[in-house]
C-alpha cells in the first residue's frame, strides 16, 4: 500500500529543493542550469525533456531567488497539434556563467538544497 506524500514535500521537490539521500538525481533546476551552462537555450516544450513542466516558474525562481539574468527571445513554434503558438526561448548570457556555476554548486550541496 502506498503512503501519501505531503503536498509540502511535493512542492519542495518540484522546485528543486529535495534533501533526501546523497545519491539522488539532480533537481530540475540543476538540470536546467547544466543545460544552459553548456551553451544551450530552451523553450517550454524542450524543457519537458529535462523534467521541467513549467519553465517560466523555474526561470523566475532562478532570477528572483538567485539573481540570474536570462536572455529571453520570443518565438513561434508548433504545439502538440501542429498549430503555431508563441513561447519564450531562454538562455544564459556568458556574463552570467560564473554566477550560474555558483548557484549550481549551491544546489548540488545536500545540506544547502533545502535552503535554496
Amino acid at each position: 500500500m502506498k503512503t501519501a506524500t505531503r503536498s509540502v514535500e511535493l512542492s519542495s521537490r518540484a522546485h528543486g529543493n529535495s534533501s533526501t539521500g546523497s545519491e539522488e538525481a539532480p533537481s530540475k533546476i540543476a538540470r536546467l542550469l547544466k543545460h544552459l551552462l553548456a551553451g544551450a537555450s530552451v523553450n517550454r516544450f524542450e524543457a519537458e525533456r529535462l523534467g521541467d513542466h513549467c519553465l517560466p516558474s523555474t526561470v523566475a525562481v532562478l532570477a528572483n531567488r538567485h539573481g540570474l539574468i536570462f536572455k529571453r527571445l520570443p518565438e513561434k513554434v508548433p504545439n502538440s497539434w501542429g498549430k503555431p503558438c508563441y513561447v519564450t526561448r531562454y538562455s544564459l548570457p556568458v556574463s552570467e556563467y560564473d554566477k550560474a556555476r555558483k548557484v549550481l554548486a549551491l544546489l548540488s550541496t545536500p545540506s544547502k538544497r533545502a535552503a535554496a
